[in-house]
């Protein structure tokens, strides 16, 4: 499991202005850690379309923000994310906690399943789960895993590639963090 902290740590090395973020079970370790330290400032939005949006100008302004949202508000928020973020050419670092994620192994489709009615259908699979990395692909977002501390060194590789292909680059969070 993630720890908060270590998290923390790696946002403030890689110099993260705001964290722009629609609460989620999956990051309240974190949310509450960042609420508690101020720094990064902490960011709220009401839906996740609005977090591509406000991140996005606070690129423009000359800040450093990072996106932390849940996978479901991923898939809501997908024409924020291709209309402004994308277009713009913004080099932004998505956190998304990957709900679901445990279902997929857990019914032995890990990696991923195709897509198909009957895969969102299975009552044992959180659907949202189904849908994430094939949206991902879709929408042309390169993405990589956090799941325990040692891969927090993705972080660095995603700033990196974000900031060569001037885009959004998302790191899924497969459980929550401590």
């Amino acid at each position: 499991m993630l720890q908060a902290r270590k998290i923390l740590e790696a946002l403030r090395h890689k110099r993260v202005s705001h964290v722009v973020v629609l609460p989620d079970n999956a990051s309240s370790a974190l949310l509450e850690l960042l609420r508690e330290e101020g720094s990064p400032r902490v960011c709220f939005v009401t839906r996740e379309g609005e977090a591509f949006a406000l991140a996005s100008g606070l690129w423009v302004g000359g800040a450093r923000p990072l996106v932390l949202i849940q996978n479901t508000g991923l898939l809501e928020s997908g024409d924020a994310l291709r209309g402004t973020a994308l277009r713009m050419r913004v080099p932004l670092v998505c956190l998304v906690t990957y709900r679901g994620y445990g279902t997929l192994g857990a019914a032995g489709t890990r990696p991923v399943i195709p897509v198909s009615g009957e895969a969102l259908s299975r009552s044992e699979i959180d659907s949202v789960a189904v849908l994430t990395e094939p949206t991902l692909r879709a929408w042309g977002v390169p993405f990589d895993f956090l799941e325990r501390d040692e891969d927090l060194a993705r972080l660095d590789h995603a700033f990196a590639e974000a900031e060569r292909l001037q885009q959004p680059v998302a790191l899924l969070l497969t459980g929550a963090t401590a």
